[in-house]
């Protein structure tokens, strides 16, 4: 081992391997769940999700890959599914015919609205219900900060 390398302290380690636990065990759980109980990916819903809180439920490709954490390869894959079961539509951008524009469509709101509750419930039985309202608050501000300094 090198003299060089910042090495983490106990304390440092002990939270290191929480956060590894956490990054691998929690994406697990949401999928399942939605697997089970509304017949999508976590990754699928998100994309549902980032659809239907944007203006006119509709993103460039490009906005909504990066809104969802995910290559433009992987969401060209997933928005193709979601398109044959008319949850999502593709079209050319008016403005820019190089970029291309996907919609939510009312089937897709129907199965986000049926999918939800449950999907909400595991988040909150699992992140928010073991929280104070103020560590909730903090937890967001400190993992917001790590985000943005892996984003950047």
């Amino acid at each position: 081992m090198s003299d060089e390398a910042r090495w983490l302290n106990d304390a440092e380690l002990e939270t290191w391997l929480a956060v590894i636990g956490m990054v691998t065990r929690l994406p697990n759980e949401l999928d399942q769940q939605l697997r089970r109980d509304a017949h999508m990916s976590h990754f699928e819903y998100g994309v549902l999700a980032a659809l239907e809180h944007a203006e006119d439920a509709t993103r460039r490709m490009s906005d909504l890959a990066y809104v969802c954490h995910g290559s433009l390869s992987r969401l060209s894959h997933v928005v193709r599914r979601l398109e044959e079961q008319n949850l999502i539509e593709r079209f050319a951008c008016p403005d820019d015919g190089r970029s291309t524009l996907a919609r939510l469509t009312d089937d897709g709101r129907r199965r986000l609205a049926k999918a939800a509750p449950g999907h909400v419930e595991l988040v909150r039985s699992l992140i928010f219900d073991e929280l104070s309202e103020e560590e909730a608050k903090e937890y967001g501000r400190l993992t917001r900060r790590i985000l943005d300094r892996i984003t950047k």
